[in-house]
């Protein structure tokens, strides 16, 4: 009898185990035609989540208790985005999970391609001379009958640096920027560039970076020379006031560094891809052989949109576990790319010779914005989770609740190796809304609220665009962001606000609690590890660790601070925060402002 129960204990506890709702995706043995069971996996994600969608749709009993869609290790390459709908939608009771299979490697999500094929040896003139038989040589992959045309390479999971005048990390003053003209004029460069047709210029502008396609070079005969460059970029740089190069800095002139040509392919761990042949260049370190590396381009730059409307929203969906990777970002190869902030880029710009605005007086420029690219988007949607994620080879940003998303959580994730903002949220109004003038949405539910930023590892973000953050929110309410480490970005460590404006505008009780900020400032100054931007009533800045504030070599003045309240912050009560000093940055505060007891003496455990 006491084996009876024990079998009957067991096959209870195997069904448990073993729910009716689990769908089984494995990217090595699956096939789409399969059932999907443990031992007859689904090959792709989207057959998975189609056929969660019709267990829901047909009131299958395997939806009862909530859906698993659970993903062998391995790698799942995808061209395309996975799209999760309103149909997709779980419930309280019944959400829909998407996780790596306990136990094993973390899944991987990719939208990336292999590079293979790769020689050895190169004899094109544009070269340097002394690499030519160290530069290894591969033809860039097809997609569908076009050549992949990527900004970002990853060898053997390692980003590799695009050709480059200098070092990385490395830039040169210029000697003048003539808004009139729209040219700035350089120290004459080493290198012969006149057959260089692909030709960047990365200019240092303050608390952003520009990327300017060169159009010509004009050398004065007197070791200097004048750059211009294509439009659209061309109009927005030498027409937007904010920010652009200084020229008589505190700290000296406005720095650059060009970017992509052959030409510059002269120092290991470098890589170009030629243009239209699409054909690629590296440079390998300590003399490796390229085809026992593994090599990645991505060729998308959404992985996975969750998308839903105004009217028909998408909810309880849980990603557990599962890495996204290799996303791209190719627009400044077609457009320049000049920001206003945060990665922000302009559309249109310009100094208004009359200033003010009916809701701004002193206001004397606009700016029309559009928003960065983003590896996971959601969009319209409540309890959306990622939990225990990983989001790394990230050329832009690499989480972003773009709009009325509600109820949800990011918690216990690791983002590195992200080219923007690791993580972002809110309202950045774009299209046709000027950026100055507050955001009171007509419907009240499309700011995003109640989202839950919890225990998250970000390091190494903003390496692709200096100017974007580690965790960027615009437009938001009752968000908190707590327990995080933000470290290693070369801008601002944890955002929060936008507008530039002192009235209500729907942003309130948002709490930044716990975190530890660290190294930051990296190359760009007007920064905070904390930085506010406008009125937020009810939120606070309580308990954070904030230290090694980074001395960015090319900055034009000193202005960078632990916490840095700009333009019209108020509402937050900001205490007991421990860094090396209390003396933050303040641009015109508001009256409702609290700040007490912060500074070296203050303990903090924020558990990082």
């Amino acid at each position: 009898m006491k084996k009876f129960f024990m079998l009957i204990a067991m096959l209870i506890f195997c069904g448990m185990q073993a729910s009716a709702g689990d769908i089984y995706v494995s990217a090595d043995r699956g096939n789409d035609a399969a059932d999907g069971s443990s031992n007859a996996p689904l090959l792709t994600i989207s057959r998975a989540l189609k056929q969660a969608r019709e267990w829901r749709r047909l009131k299958s009993p395997e939806a009862d208790g909530g859906i698993r869609i659970i993903l062998d290790g391995g790698t799942y390459r995808h061209s395309a985005p996975i799209f999760v709908r309103p149909e997709d939608s779980g419930t309280v009771q019944s959400p829909t999970v998407i996780c790596g299979a306990n136990g094993g490697a973390k899944p991987v999500i990719s939208g990336g391609m292999e590079v293979t094929g790769w020689k050895r040896g190169c004899d094109d003139s544009r070269l340097p001379a002394h690499v030519r038989n160290k530069v290894w040589v591969a033809e860039a992959p097809l997609l569908g009958n076009r050549i992949v045309e990527t900004r970002q390479m990853y060898v053997d999971g390692v980003k590799a640096r695009r050709a480059s005048q200098f070092s990385d990390g490395v830039m040169e003053r210029m000697k003048d920027f003539n808004a009139e003209d729209e040219t700035i004029t350089i120290p004459t460069p080493k290198f012969d560039l006149k057959s260089a047709k692909q030709l960047e210029m990365v200019v240092h502008q303050r608390w952003a970076i520009a990327i300017l396609r060169v159009k010509s070079m004009t050398d004065d005969g007197n070791g200097n020379t004048v750059v211009r460059f294509h439009d659209p970029e061309s109009r927005l740089e030498f027409a937007h006031p904010w920010p652009q190069p200084v020229i008589g800095g505190e700290r000296g002139n406005s720095s650059f560094f060009l970017v992509n040509a052959l030409e510059l392919l002269d120092e290991p761990g470098e890589w170009y891809q030629d243009y239209p042949s699409g054909r690629i260049y590296y440079y390998p370190e300590d003399g490796k052989d390229m085809n026992t590396s593994h090599v990645v381009v991505p060729v998308t730059e959404t992985i996975l949109a969750v998308e839903g409307t105004r009217e028909r929203t998408v909810g309880n969906i849980r990603f557990e576990n599962v890495a996204f990777e290799h996303a791209s970002w190719l627009r400044p190869s077609y457009e320049g790319h000049v920001t206003l902030q945060g990665g922000f880029r302009l559309i249109d710009a310009y100094k208004l010779a009359v200033p003010g605005l009916p809701e701004k007086a002193e206001l004397e420029n606009q700016a029309w914005i559009a928003r960065p690219e983003a590896a996971v988007t959601v969009r319209h949607a409540h309890d959306i989770e990622f939990k225990g994620c990983t989001f790394r080879h990230i050329a832009a940003t690499g989480l972003d609740y773009v709009t009325a998303v509600s109820n949800s959580e990011v918690s216990r994730c690791t983002f590195e190796d992200i080219g923007g903002t690791a993580l972002q949220m809110g309202t950045f109004p774009d299209g046709g809304f000027e950026t100055h003038v507050p955001y009171i949405p007509a419907v009240k539910q499309d700011i995003c609220s109640d989202i839950m930023v919890k225990d998250n590892v970000i390091r190494d973000a903003t390496n692709e665009d200096w100017g974007c953050v580690g965790i960027g929110a615009g437009y938001v309410r009752d968000v908190t962001i707590e327990g995080n480490e933000v470290s290693h970005v070369n801008y601002s460590g944890i955002c929060v606000g936008w507008g530039w404006t002192a009235l209500e505008s729907g942003m309130r009780n948002n709490r930044i609690i716990g975190n530890h900020v660290h190294h930051f400032a990296r190359q760009l100054y007007d920064a905070g590890g904390i930085y506010t931007l406008s009125n937020q009533p009810g939120s606070v800045i309580i308990g954070n660790r904030i230290d090694n504030l980074a001395d960015a070599p090319y900055a034009t003045n000193n202005r960078a601070f632990y916490i840095y309240f700009d333009e019209a912050t108020d509402g937050f009560t900001v205490e007991n925060n421990r860094c090396p000093n209390a003396e933050f940055g303040y641009n015109r505060p508001g009256p409702s402002l609290v700040v007490r007891n912060n500074g070296p003496q203050v303990k903090t455990d924020t558990g990082n």
